[in-house]
């Protein structure tokens, strides 16, 4: 009985949490986040101020929607790109299916520029961490190393080749983010780094 109680509190955050989050994500995109109160989002949310506080401030609901939102996708997509997959695939697919990976992130990211610049400034202050460079990181980066593994790279190459185009990804979403290119040129230019990487042969002995 006491572990099912636990069980239901917890369940209750979970959903309030959720709640929150969904209630911020709305108001950030129908008014801005510069306009939006964590007195609205409470209102929306049908909570208190406090138990909007619980979750964080209006910097950190945007990095956990953010989080949210990307954690999902990889969720979604467990078991799809194991290690132990080695069916070969020549370099130019290989490039699609990196492209196909990172893609559903670009386009998030491109849905709605002023949120995405205000994040990209969250995270370039430092004052709230993220999940997208710690356990999201690793799990892209274990996602492009099984692909780019079965291409004609080595295994070292692979590993170095799914870094490289790890740190231009992000680089791809803080310049969307930051509006120095528009969506498309970032996309065309970090589908450059893809093909560069994937047809890398390196010095073979």
């Amino acid at each position: 009985m006491f572990t099912e109680r636990v069980q239901s509190r917890a369940a209750q955050r979970e959903a309030t949490h959720r709640k929150v989050l969904s209630s911020a994500e709305r108001l950030f995109r129908e008014q801005g986040f510069g306009a939006s109160t964590i007195r609205q989002i409470a209102a929306d949310a049908e909570v208190s101020t406090g138990t909007v506080m619980s979750v964080g401030d209006k910097s950190a609901l945007l990095v956990a929607i953010f989080d949210t939102w990307i954690a999902a996708v990889h969720h979604s997509r467990e078991g799809q790109y194991e290690q132990g997959d080695v069916t070969p695939l020549a370099p130019a697919t290989a490039a699609q299916e990196v492209m196909n990976l990172v893609e559903p992130f670009i386009a998030y990211f491109s849905l709605d520029v002023e949120l995405s610049r205000e994040y990209a400034a969250v995270i370039v202050r430092g004052t709230h961490e993220s999940e997208v460079f710690q356990a999201l990181a690793q799990a892209l980066l274990a996602e492009l190393e099984a692909l780019l593994a079965r291409t004609p790279l080595t295994a070292t190459e692979a590993g170095a080749g799914a870094r490289t185009i790890y740190f231009s990804y992000l680089g791809i979403l803080m310049t969307i983010g930051n509006g120095a290119l528009e969506p498309q040129a970032a996309i065309a230019q970090f589908q450059e780094v893809i093909h560069f990487v994937a047809h890398h042969e390196g010095t073979r002995p």
